[in-house]
């Protein structure tokens, strides 16, 4: 059985839906290696206005940070890294977005760590289905790679043999699915 997709979001909010989403994270460990993680709590919508222009909002629970390991996820969430305490949240608001040959680039503020910059995400738009009964659906991959020493996540560990226990560039990988609300 063939569904049929269409190409093009229609005026509205799109909210996330976390269960069928997620947010990924990958950051050089021992300069050999990739330690890989994901944010467990996160919402946020896509809004398309009448004449189809979308602006993005997104929000993610820090402290929601899972390596696998606890040891390490207590040690991200201590003021070494992203000091839950004091900043609890990360924040993404969309400015522009812009077409990309097929894809699409996605420039918005993301905010981490008290720390707002500016950011480009690659965005490839799946398109839309129908749904299984509770309403349209939208789907939606994004990947950037940021800096962290960029939003004041400054721990150094450097090895003996050169380079440092955790790299800089840190790889986000979103895998969204919204849905249309009524």
């Amino acid at each position: 059985m063939t569904t049929a997709v269409a190409t093009d979001l229609t005026a509205g909010t799109w909210a996330i839906d976390p269960v069928h989403s997620s947010i990924n994270f990958s950051v050089r460990h021992l300069v050999v290696s990739k330690v890989r993680g994901s944010f467990r709590t996160f919402s946020g919508a896509v809004v398309v206005a009448e004449d189809g222009t979308p602006s993005v909002t997104a929000e993610i629970a820090v402290d929601s940070v899972d390596t696998g390991n606890e040891q390490r996820d207590a040690h991200l969430k201590a003021a070494d890294f992203f000091d839950v305490e004091q900043f609890p949240t990360a924040t993404f608001a969309s400015t522009a977005v812009r077409a990309d040959g097929d894809d699409y680039v996605l420039d918005g503020d993301f905010t981490l760590h008290g720390v707002t910059k500016p950011v480009s995400l690659k965005l490839e738009f799946n398109g839309v289905n129908p749904g299984m009964g509770h309403g349209e659906v939208a789907g939606f991959e994004a990947s950037v790679v940021l800096n962290r020493k960029d939003f004041g996540i400054n721990i150094d560990m450097p090895l003996e043999t050169g380079g440092a226990v955790v790299g800089d560039k840190v790889t986000i990988t979103l895998e969204i699915e919204a849905l249309k609300q009524a």
